[in-house]
């Protein structure tokens, strides 16, 4: 494999990873509180409607855009997407933003779910759309990312096989830990993985303009690191004007 397959690979399963563990968090409250037949359902639907879209977008992508143009657009789009989870990701860790807590988002959740009405015995409408609705947003953004990494490299089993490993290594860890998902450095991940879709989001922007890249996929590590020295100076520099640290919140 290649350097940047094996990127594209860990871009995928680390984003993946994140974004499942915040749906699986909603998925237990809603199995917890209003039943888990109705939220695995739930679950399960919004698991089939997102394949379906891979299915649907990517194979096309895939096949019938131009790879330069094709390249461009999707560099771009990982270039914002990508930018936005580092502002973040720096803002956490130096202070100016609540860490991400996934105990608080449970309680949140069971909380809100208390006031939606009694719960159903068999099919609980409440917990099948509240698991559905959480699985689907989280996922939306994992399907983002496969079809933008898998289409431009022409890899979208790849990028499709390494959100299956995180989905599969999500489900079997929370099925053994349960709610304590906090467990999991999910601040951190965050980080790794806008480093990395900022990364490839420069490296196809200058491809698909044309920009031949020096030692052409090594310089995706060239990319990374001066991200990651990058973050060494942006994160001190923020944290000397970050106000008190305040408790954690879900958004």
């Amino acid at each position: 494999m290649t350097t940047s397959e094996w990127v594209l690979m860990a871009a995928v399963f680390g984003a993946s990873t994140v974004e499942m563990v915040e749906a699986l968090t909603i998925v237990l409250a809603a199995g917890t509180s209003r039943g888990w037949r109705s939220a695995l359902e739930g679950a399960a639907a919004a698991v089939g409607v997102l394949g379906v879209l891979v299915a649907a977008v990517g194979v096309p992508l895939v096949r019938y855009v131009p790879i330069d143009a094709l390249r461009v657009v999707v560099g771009a789009l990982l270039l914002s997407l990508g930018m936005s989870w580092l502002r973040k990701a720096w803002l956490r860790a130096s202070g100016h933003k609540a860490l991400h807590d996934e105990d608080a988002i449970y309680a949140e959740t069971v909380a809100g779910l208390a006031v939606d009405g009694p719960r159903v015995r068999t099919r609980d409408p409440v917990g099948f759309a509240v698991a559905f609705k959480g699985v689907f947003l989280e996922g939306t953004e994992v399907v983002l990312i496969v079809i933008s990494l898998g289409a431009s490299q022409g890899r979208l089993a790849l990028a499709s096989l390494a959100a299956l490993a995180a989905l599969v290594m999500v489900v079997v860890v929370g099925a053994i830990v349960a709610r304590q998902l906090s467990k999991v450095p999910e601040n951190l991940i965050k980080l790794v993985v806008g480093i990395m879709l900022t990364s490839f989001g420069l490296f196809w922007v200058g491809e698909g303009a044309g920009i031949h890249w020096p030692g052409s996929d090594l310089f995706l590590l060239a990319l990374v690191g001066s991200l990651v020295v990058l973050t060494s100076v942006v994160v001190p520099w923020l944290a000397r004007t970050a106000p008190s640290r305040t408790a954690p919140v879900s958004s």
